[in-house]
């Protein structure tokens, strides 16, 4: 019986902050709204955003690692059946810190695990297209740690949703129920997808709230170190915790996916028609950074009009201010030298880009300007490059990071 513990030629050239706090003030920006702050309050850490399904582990514990931003002394935990076509029965979720001088495996820091419920049920039935998320759970959660986020089901419930691009061990355990278990030694398996936890909160008392990276591969962390967080919003995590103090450090939520799309379904929803799930939903989001649009530029088939990038940007704006969110616009970096770089694809990220640059949003974070090549800039710098001239080494992800004005992000 199992012991239960308590994201060259011609080109055209288009032309086309006040610091963000409390968002108590006057608003910042059209249709920007008043929110009265308490303490203590819910603060996203971490996320991951939903990209496909896999097949069903039935009769399996799955241990995700997950790098949460800032800590708290409570967290939350969202699970998701978004993908699924069939109810997804999950018989035990458990949160623990992992264990520091193990980082590479499935152990728990003693006394840390717990047992998640839901309206004080320790199973949940999720319903195919929805999302759960846990009653608060009493644990100290500290900053840049990781959290081991377990999941078991006995049964097979269909398509798993998962991210499928975690860059980080996720264990496996296939004897039995064991996600009570604090120490690694069942844990025998190992994949690289998150599988089912799609977010994570944490309660805090300070002010500053989340800042969520909407993006493609460059975001979701393809050509980083794997298995030492150095994906561009992990950096932009670190940077921020060497720029300010605790209480005005916000919580840095990853929503990219490799192959994601400004414009079109692909890999996973479109940037556009994923804001409700990816963005909106998620908890105080004041910020929300944008980079998407080079899958468009190169992509089968590939986008040739402006201005439906454009309008694209503008309808994100339009929304995340609905919702009180300010927008950075990141610029598109350059791919020069990637099998997908054609002259005239170059030409219209230089039209994009000076879209971008022009106003379409509150502010703009040059991404292109931090990792080109000065002397062949539809190329990225060579010590930037991972190998592909498309994604960024860790030096690039940290260029890009360094590309974000950290004014307005903290409270």
């Amino acid at each position: 019986m199992m012991h239960l513990p308590q994201l060259t030629g011609t080109r055209r050239r288009c032309l086309a902050i006040a610091a963000l706090t409390t968002l108590s003030t006057a608003a910042t920006f059209p249709g920007a709204v008043g929110r009265a702050e308490t303490a203590p309050h819910w603060t996203g850490t971490w996320e991951a955003a939903a990209s496909g399904t896999a097949p069903a582990l039935p009769g399996t514990s799955i241990r995700n690692v997950v790098h949460v931003s800032v800590g708290g002394s409570a967290v939350r935990v969202r699970l998701s059946n978004r993908l699924g076509t069939a109810p997804l029965h999950l018989d035990t979720v458990t949160v623990a810190v992992q264990r520091a001088p193990e980082a590479g495996s499935a152990a728990a820091v003693p006394g840390s695990l717990r047992i998640a419920t839901f309206a004080g049920a320790a199973s949940v039935t999720v319903a195919p297209g929805q999302d759960r998320v846990t009653d608060p759970v009493h644990l100290a959660v500290p900053a840049d740690a990781n959290l081991l986020v377990t999941v078991h089901t006995s049964r097979d419930c269909g398509p798993a949703t998962y991210h499928r691009t975690s860059l980080q061990r996720v264990f496996l355990a296939t004897s039995g129920n064991r996600a009570a278990d604090t120490s690694a030694a069942a844990y025998t398996g190992r994949v690289s997808h998150w599988y089912y936890v799609t977010g994570v909160d944490v309660l805090r008392t300070v002010i500053p709230d989340s800042v969520v990276a909407l993006g493609d591969s460059l975001t979701d962390g393809d050509g980083s170190s794997y298995g030492t967080d150095r994906r561009w919003p992990d950096l932009l995590s670190g940077r921020l915790r060497r720029l300010l103090p605790a209480e005005r450090r916000p919580g840095v939520l990853n929503a990219g996916i490799s192959g994601n799309r400004l414009l079109r379904d692909g890999v996973g929803p479109s940037a556009v028609s994923r804001l409700d799930a990816d963005v909106f939903s998620r908890t105080g989001v004041r910020t929300l950074i944008v980079l998407e649009g080079v899958n468009d530029l190169k992509g089968s088939p590939p986008e040739t009009d402006p201005g439906a990038f454009v309008r694209a940007y503008r309808r994100i704006v339009a929304r995340a201010h609905a919702h009180g969110i300010r927008v950075i616009g990141a610029t598109l970096i350059p791919f020069g030298g990637h099998r997908a770089w054609t002259p005239a694809r170059e030409d219209l990220r230089h039209v994009v880009n000076a879209l971008i640059r022009s106003g379409v949003f509150d502010a703009v974070a040059d991404f292109d300007a931090a990792v080109r090549d000065p002397a062949r800039p539809d190329r990225l710098r060579p010590d930037y490059d991972s190998g592909d001239h498309l994604h960024l080494d860790d030096a690039g992800m940290a260029a890009l990071a360094g590309a974000v004005d950290p004014t307005g992000l903290g409270g």
